[in-house]
C-alpha cells in the first residue's frame, strides 16, 4: 500500500443501526486510515442486509481508490439518502476494500 492508505483488520465485533434497526453485524471489520483524514470502517457485504441498501446515482472519486458509488438506507420511516459507499473497482493499492461498504456516521446511522 501507498503512504496514503492504510488497511488493518479490527478486532471483536461491529454493527451498523439505521433508524433503530440493525443494517451490518460483522466481525470481519477493515479499517482504512487515509492520510489526516478520520478512520472508515468497512463492511463486507456478506454480513450486511444488501436488501435495506438501494444504489443511488451519486459516485465520487479518490485520487488513491478510485471511484466509489453510494447507496441509501430504506427505513420503515423512508429512505436514509447516500449514506453508505463502497469501492467496486479499486486501484490496487486499495483492493482489500473492493465490494466492501462504508457508513456516514449520524443521520440516524450508528456505528458501533
Amino acid at each position: 500500500m501507498t503512504n496514503h492508505i492504510k488497511v488493518r483488520a479490527l478486532a471483536g465485533a461491529w454493527s451498523i443501526r439505521a433508524a433503530g434497526s440493525v443494517i451490518a453485524e460483522t466481525h470481519s471489520a477493515l479499517e482504512l486510515i487515509e492520510c489526516d483524514y478520520d478512520p472508515v470502517i468497512y463492511f463486507p457485504r456478506d454480513d450486511i442486509a444488501m436488501a435495506f441498501m438501494d444504489y443511488t446515482d451519486k459516485m465520487s472519486h479518490c485520487p488513491h481508490k478510485g471511484d466509489a458509488r453510494y447507496f441509501s438506507i430504506i427505513t420503515k420511516n423512508g429512505p436514509i439518502d447516500n449514506v453508505a459507499w463502497s469501492y467496486e473497482t479499486p486501484k490496487p493499492d486499495a483492493e482489500a476494500i473492493r465490494y466492501r461498504v462504508a457508513f456516514y456516521s449520524g443521520k440516524g446511522i450508528i456505528i458501533s
